[in-house]
């Protein structure tokens, strides 16, 4: 069972990159895979060709600069991830099940379905993560902390890709271990950030 030459723990790999990234950088995701389809560096599964398109690639880049530049100014970054909530997890859960659009109909629909789910999962686990972190990060006057968590994004999207694809059996283990970092995060960064929506928040005065 192989899709333009992938078996199928490359595919798994893939699918669950594409829907991790999808969290963090949905627009590269988006522009990477097309592009390094579009310049044939990858053969990319049938269900994920239109992202070739120079529609498709010129828009995603334009989105790609567009994030770039939000995700790095506090508070805007925060308002972004917020509407992004409604976008990048049904993207990531698209984008996990193109992986297996070249199956054919008997194993392709089924795989496709189990793709989607993980990956709808794996970009809101991601998503949340990133928004929880970077709204924690947020509390800080200085600049600076934001803006490094920013580029560490930047940076982890095309190298999970190039994991997934180029060493899918060492990709897992860095996916797990991804997962139990966002859990942690998000566990314990929503605690704090909502002790400090208690502390600033005004006390109800007694009835007199």
């Amino acid at each position: 069972m192989t899709s333009e030459g992938l078996d199928l723990t490359h595919l798994v790999a893939l699918a669950a990159a594409l829907g991790w990234a999808s969290g963090l950088r949905l627009y590269a995701v988006v522009f990477i895979t097309g592009a390094i389809g579009y310049l044939g560096w990858v053969p990319l599964p049938e269900g994920l060709k239109l992202l070739q398109h120079p529609l498709v690639l010129g828009a995603s880049a334009l989105m790609v600069l567009v994030e770039f530049v939000a995700d790095k100014v506090p508070g805007l970054d925060t308002l972004w991830d917020a509407v992004h909530t409604l976008i990048r997890i049904p993207a990531g859960a698209a984008l996990a099940a193109g992986v297996f659009g070249g199956l054919g109909p008997e194993w392709g629909s089924a795989w496709a379905i189990v793709a989607a789910l993980a990956g709808g999962t794996l970009a809101a686990t991601a998503h949340a993560a990133k928004a929880t972190t970077r709204a924690a990060v947020n509390t800080s006057p200085e600049p600076f902390s934001n803006i490094g968590l920013s580029l560490l994004g930047d940076a982890a999207v095309p190298a999970l890709l190039w994991l997934a694809w180029e060493h899918p059996l060492w990709f897992f283990p860095v996916l797990a271990l991804a997962i139990v970092l966002a859990v942690v995060l998000i566990v314990v960064l929503f605690k704090f950030l909502r002790s400090l929506v208690r502390r600033f928040s005004p006390t109800p005065q007694a009835p007199a």
